[in-house]
């Protein structure tokens, strides 16, 4: 069955996204995504070269989701924050993957800048670029942790994450 006009590169990719985030990574095949918008896994290699290229545009993909919400924010420090967890908890996969893969620097530059812009806000300018290191391996390891299900220690991971959040920003403010 030839590939349909239908059958565009983006609906690929969302198809690849919503697998991902049905099945994880190892359910991310040409196969499951051809079934999915309704063509033989061939087709596909039309519009993607490869399951590694697949990957990489399923990975961007969440990226610029993401970035678009965090742009959509107030971008204050804890709207971003809040928005990055929240994301982080609907498309968990997605998240993973988008520091398991490689993918487009400009994509990342576009999601850094939000970031940026708001930690300087709080420490400066001279150091907008270092605080927002700061702030988002601090979120994106509270996150990765907490999608782990690593905090057993008991507490309301909800208070903690507020906790930190508040406590980050007051020793930018420093």
């Amino acid at each position: 069955m030839p590939t349909p006009e239908r059958t565009s590169f983006a609906q690929i990719v969302a198809a690849g996204r919503e697998i991902l985030e049905h099945t994880g990574p190892g359910g991310l095949t040409m196969q499951s995504v051809a079934e999915r918008v309704g063509v033989r896994a061939p087709s596909l290699y039309k519009r993607v070269r490869d399951r590694d290229a697949l990957v990489t545009a399923v990975a961007a993909a969440t990226l610029d989701d993401l970035t678009e919400r965090l742009e959509a924010s107030d971008r204050s420090l804890e709207s971003l924050a809040r928005v990055y967890r929240a994301f982080a908890h609907e498309r968990p996969e997605g998240f993973r993957l988008m520091f398991a893969t490689a993918v487009p620097q400009q994509a990342l530059d576009r999601a850094g800048a939000t970031i940026v812009g708001s930690a300087g806000a709080i420490a400066g300018g001279e150091h907008a670029l270092e605080a927002a290191r700061l702030v988002a391996a601090w979120v994106t390891g509270f996150l990765q942790m907490e999608l782990a299900g690593a905090f057993r220690l008991g507490g309301d991971v909800d208070d903690a994450f507020e906790y930190g959040l508040v406590t980050l920003q007051r020793g930018l403010r420093a």
